[in-house]
């Protein structure tokens, strides 16, 4: 029987692992917006000093995980694991940076739900006694991921209203089992919703049913319902993607409108290029040092927070295939 299950998709935490420190890494797009502040490290071009976009996205993961762990107070030897993932075939950004440092690494494929499919599982392995310590990352570029999903950019292709932003940002969080501010409680794993999208420039609309279903099954699971949260967040759906998410969730009979936010809307909120808002594993990544920085100050105690992901290939998108979707949760709550 497993003890700490909850319904069919929920873990309850019942050590409740910690946050311990956060470092993120923006790009000039991102800290030029009004969430700036919240950043530790801004880069100011897109090769960020190196020979290539996939070199730069590279280097972001290592200098999120380099300022994560000098937060902590902590080296590489006292990690015990190292879980990411991001959005480049083999997902070469997070195996790459494993390489220069000491940890044992699990490669992680969720699409835009790295963020909090790292956290998450790495929550479960805390809980479970399998390690002390872990740092979780995501990533993804701009200029990468539109290379490789979508058109080069030397061909100044026209974006359609539909399309998302791919965020250029890495960030890392050090979990651990000792006592902090910010817990992880909860744990639900998503899954995999197709809704019959086949546009790779309507991503937000492929994936808001898997957020329905990872939030409704959550409510189902645990008895609870959106008012017992102070905010209920998605890291990629944009401003399409979380009109859809409202629809469905009011069909579930749940209405989460008023308390919901969506890390790619809020990170691109006054920017009028941006067009449906942002996505990309760095959206939610990124955007977890204002949210820390949030719970911190008291302005929230209990938080979900679901990232969402477009399980597509280029290889698939080619084919013609269907986008299948996944959202996977956690629930943050302020232990002060």
């Amino acid at each position: 029987m497993a003890l700490k299950k909850r319904g069919k998709q929920t873990f309850i935490l019942q050590s409740k692992p910690t946050i311990l420190s956060v470092g993120t890494v923006a790009g000039k797009k991102e800290w030029q917006g009004h969430l700036g502040e919240y950043f530790d490290i801004k880069m100011h071009d897109a090769l960020y000093s190196q020979e290539s976009w996939e070199k730069a996205e590279r280097k972001m993961m290592c200098k999120a995980m380099e300022c994560a762990l000098n937060k902590a107070n902590l080296t590489e030897n006292d990690i015990d694991l190292f879980l990411a993932g991001d959005l480049l075939n083999q997902i070469v950004t997070s195996s790459f940076a494993a390489r220069e440092f000491a940890f044992p690494f699990m490669g992680l494929y969720g699409a835009c739900s790295a963020m909090t499919y790292s956290l998450g599982l790495s929550s479960m392995l805390i809980d479970g006694g399998f390690a002390d310590r872990i740092i979780c990352g995501a990533s993804s570029h701009f200029c990468t991921a539109e290379r490789q999903y979508r058109f080069p950019l030397e061909m100044g292709g026209v974006r359609p209203a539909s399309a998302q932003w791919t965020a250029t940002g890495a960030g890392a969080v050090v979990l651990g089992n000792k006592a902090g501010d910010i817990c992880i409680s909860h744990v639900t794993t998503g899954r995999v919703i197709d809704y019959g999208i086949d546009d790779v420039n309507y991503m937000g609309a492929a994936m808001a049913p898997a957020a329905a279903n990872t939030f409704t099954s959550f409510f189902e699971d645990t008895n609870t319902l959106p008012k017992d949260f102070d905010v209920i967040i998605t890291g990629d759906l944009g401003k399409y993607g979380s009109k859809l998410l409202y629809e469905l969730m009011s069909k579930n009979g749940y209405d989460i409108e008023s308390i919901h936010t969506d890390c790619g809307c809020e990170l691109y909120k006054n920017d009028p290029h941006v067009l449906a808002g942002g996505s990309g594993c760095g959206c939610s990544a990124i955007y977890m040092s204002k949210l820390l920085n949030d719970i911190r100050q008291g302005k929230y105690k209990r938080v979900l927070m679901a990232s969402t992901g477009a399980l597509m290939s280029p290889t698939t998108s080619f084919q013609r295939d269907t986008i299948p979707s996944i959202a996977n949760a956690i629930v943050l709550e302020s232990v002060k």
